[in-house]
């Protein structure tokens, strides 16, 4: 099972949950990036519908991988 971590900085003026090099929106405040990062690290407990996805890698090439939708990774939230 893959590990992923939301990590908590500081982003665009306010607060931020990053995974790799991508962030999400900015927030007002550290603790309302920690409750949004915990809600969509909770949502990636939740299993899927089986489904073809689409995604850019960091070279900006894109891939089509056939996912199960049982395979969730394990999540969580520091910083």
């Amino acid at each position: 099972m893959a590990k992923i971590h939301y990590k908590i900085v500081q982003h665009d003026g306010g607060w931020a949950y990053k995974l790799g090099d991508v962030f999400s929106e900015a927030f007002p405040s550290h603790d309302a990036a920690v409750a949004a990062a915990k809600r969509v690290a909770q949502e990636q407990h939740v299993p899927g519908n089986a489904a073809y996805i689409e995604y850019q890698d960091e070279k900006g090439a894109w891939h089509t991988e056939y996912s199960a939708g049982d395979d969730r990774p394990d999540a969580d939230v520091t910083g």
